[in-house]
């Protein structure tokens, strides 16, 4: 009986993890559309049970590069297994976006990737995904930064709260600071400010 326990165990987990593989039933605003036929549960393996061991690098996400199709098998593939995926479409300026969001065992959105045919933007906030020079969720402002001229701008769109930076030495990444300020909306807080903010989005663009 003793040695049948770890295969009860394992057993036992992975009937949980096909329990979480519905639908979410959390509402999405009223600009976007969720396809429920498109949702899945990907990370069974064991091996994926201990975090991510994925990177953000000049040419995109894990495995996900400017060249991956904008399709479930590809992108749970590049991202290797390690997320639910789920599908939506959503407004911006009177164009229609389509995008798919990689989730967590929490229903958590970690990742989305967004693009037409291939992907073309990644939208990183899974503190475990970091870069090849090891900046992930939470690093500070001033740990890469002295001062937001010639590197930062006003965040954009549903980023508006924050702040973009270029990340150093890179064509394609850049960083989103987040942090506490009530100085005029549209405005970039000062230097002495954003020291203290840190990062809450990782954004790679092909």
């Amino acid at each position: 009986m003793k040695n049948s326990r770890p295969a009860l165990l394992i057993a036992t987990l992975l009937l949980a993890g096909c329990a979480g593989s519905s639908a979410p039933a959390d509402s999405a605003s009223s600009s976007t559309w969720w396809n429920p036929i498109s949702w899945s549960w990907s990370s069974l393996s064991p091996t994926h049970w201990f975090g991510s061991s994925l990177q953000v690098t000049e040419a995109g996400v894990g495995e996900v590069t400017g060249s991956t199709a904008m399709t479930e098998a590809a992108i749970g593939k590049g991202l290797d297994g390690n997320y639910g995926l789920r599908q939506g479409m959503r407004s911006e300026g009177g164009n229609v976006v389509s995008f798919w969001q990689a989730i967590n065992g929490d229903k958590q959105v970690k990742i989305e990737l967004s693009g037409q045919g291939t992907v073309s933007r990644i939208d990183v906030s899974d503190a475990g995904v970091k870069t090849a020079g090891g900046v992930s969720i939470g690093t500070p402002f001033s740990d890469l930064y002295g001062k937001a001229f010639g590197a930062c701008r006003k965040g954009q769109g549903a980023d508006g709260d924050g702040v973009e930076c270029k990340a150093p030495g890179s064509e394609h990444i850049s960083y989103l600071f987040s942090g506490e300020w009530h100085g005029p909306e549209g405005l970039m807080p000062a230097d002495d400010t954003l020291k203290s903010w840190k990062i809450s989005k990782i954004i790679w663009r092909r």
